[in-house]
């Protein structure tokens, strides 16, 4: 008998929920938005109320539009952006806004109130540091925590529990308060590789009531993604998904990191390789950009965060870097043109996005496209620089504009956007190869990872081959990993992820005079960027 997974991912503007065979084939998809609140001073909300209902209504969709049997789901896995959630007595959301609206009771991850604690804690010298890069972010949880206890004391007392949005969403399915040991380690300072939390360090920040309580409001049970929680879907949820009782339900992964397992134990159908992990970069392209790279031993790079022990490929080391802007860094970049109300009013004629229209525009020019840009550099950290730098304090760049209101200078705007994008991963590569991490392959997912103008611009941009797998959502995909290894489909993870996974295509960098360009650009961009940090220092 035929069994099917759920693939569920609650990305920044929207829930998704894939229905995946045993080979990883994607049968159907369904998505709906969800709300997200903004203010000034950084701050960015949501309602696990509304994400909960988009859930529920994507699972009934999805599996009403595959045509199957509910019950034969035999595995649900989740993934989610690293958002902070609070609950309180029985569940009931705490508000974790200053509105006192517990409809808005997480903190999304984008959200940088907490940058003055974050800058606190990192002047401490805390040993669990050295396992984040050696600074803290202040999209990470316990400067979001610190904030809390400080400015809205009342409501902080009153969550029973704060999450990790994914491990909010698996225990809403299930009851089970386990917490996935990638959540905890990769942004709340869990010591993975040592299985506990360290006290002296919630004490040292001012979180010793964390402590105290053993941890208990932030998670005692922590466990490796994909291991079946509880006694899988709860009576309440599976009337809400419309799915059986007691369907298994696996411990959840990060959304970025469920792309990673997504990707990087893709085979090549060409040559039947198997996949030298090792060497392979996950390099997640949506909203923001997140790369993963593992290794068999912990490596400390300044600026990138981890090491993480099996916080994503279980019994190996994670660095992580990427970009806090990249999708939303390109969207805002090319809105900030004169002509792109025009251009994009033009662009809804056809059906298209303004961004999509762009690309098209782009892509005809073939190989040359970088040529588009010439003149224009672009360094695209509006929400700061995540990796190599750790800096949330940098900001966009851009040198080369005119007064020229054109399409054609808009589209050069755009393709110094992506360049910037290419030239920001190539630096991390580069503090990666310091450390003796070589990585030949970029494995892409996320809404980005469908555009091949987008992953050719990669390739070239940082000179090194890049990979698109035949699944068109290798996000949901890696959920469903979780959900066929909670099912027993799959005895663990490293062996789903060989099973359901294929590449496409390699995208491979361009060679002699435009490989030179490119160099060219990548020199410009990094003299751009420290100029940038030395106007910060004078001005």
């Amino acid at each position: 008998m035929a069994r099917y997974f759920l693939g569920i991912d609650v990305g920044t503007g929207s829930a998704r929920t894939g229905v995946f065979n045993e080979s990883g084939d994607l049968l159907s998809s369904a998505k709906q938005p969800i709300a997200i609140w903004h203010e000034a001073g950084g701050v960015v909300e949501q309602s696990s109320e509304d994400i909960w209902r988009a859930v529920s209504g994507t699972v009934r969709q999805a599996v009403a539009d595959a045509g199957i049997d509910p019950a034969l789901i035999a595995g649900i896995g989740f993934d989610a952006t690293c958002s902070l959630v609070a609950v309180g007595r029985g569940g009931a959301p705490i508000s974790l806004s200053r509105s006192g609206d517990p409809d808005r009771n997480i903190i999304v991850w984008m959200d940088h109130r907490a940058v003055a604690e974050a800058d606190e804690i990192n002047g401490g010298g805390h040993a669990v540091l050295r396992y984040v890069g050696g600074r803290i972010s202040p999209e990470m949880e316990t400067p979001k925590l610190l904030w809390l206890k400080r400015h809205l004391p009342e409501q902080y007392q009153a969550a029973t529990h704060f999450f990790d949005l994914s491990d909010y969403l698996t225990w809403r399915a299930t009851g089970s308060l386990a917490r996935s040991v990638c959540t905890v380690t990769c942004k709340w300072t869990y010591l993975a590789h040592e299985g506990r939390w360290d006290a002296d360090y919630f004490r040292a920040i001012g979180l010793e009531d964390l402590a105290a309580d053993e941890f208990r409001r932030i998670g005692t049970d922590i466990v490796a993604p994909g291991v079946a929680l509880g006694t899988g879907l709860s009576v309440e949820a599976a009337a809400e998904l419309a799915l059986p009782v007691g369907t298994p339900v696996g411990a959840a992964l990060i959304d970025a990191h469920a792309g990673g397992i997504g990707t990087l134990g893709a085979g090549e159908i060409e040559t039947e390789r198997s996949a030298d992990i090792g060497r392979r970069l996950a390099y997640i392209f949506g909203t923001s950009a997140c790369s993963m790279a593992t290794t068999g031993q912990p490596t400390f790079i300044d600026g990138v965060w981890g090491p993480y022990f099996s916080a994503m490929v279980p019994g190996l080391w994670l660095n992580e870097g990427g970009q806090s802007a990249a999708g939303a860094a390109i969207d805002y970049l090319v809105r900030m043109h004169p002509a792109a109300g025009a251009i994009e009013a033009r662009a809804k004629a056809e059906g298209l996005s303004l961004v999509g229209y762009l690309e098209r525009a782009a892509a005809r020019a073939g190989d040359g496209v970088a040529d588009l840009a010439d003149g224009i550099v672009v360094v695209p950290e509006f929400l700061g620089n995540r990796a190599p730098f750790a800096d949330p304090d940098a900001r966009a760049l851009i040198a080369g504009l005119t007064l020229d209101e054109s399409e054609a200078s808009l589209v050069a705007l755009y393709v110094a956007g992506l360049a910037g994008l290419g030239c920001g991963l190539r630096q991390l590569l580069d503090a990666l190869a310091d450390k003796a991490i070589d990585i030949d392959l970029i494995m892409a997912s996320g809404g980005a990872a469908n555009s091949p103008l987008v992953l050719q611009m990669i390739a070239d941009s940082t000179a090194t081959e890049v990979a698109s797998v035949t699944s068109p959502e290798p996000v949901l995909l890696g959920a469903a990993m979780l959900g066929a290894v909670a099912g027993g489909h799959y005895p663990d993870l490293s062996g789903a992820m060989a099973a359901m996974s294929r590449i496409a295509k390699i995208y491979r960098p361009v060679s002699g005079a435009l490989r030179d360009k490119h160099d060219r650009r990548y020199q410009a961009f990094k003299l751009l960027q420290e100029t940038g940090r030395r106007l910060r220092e004078m001005v």
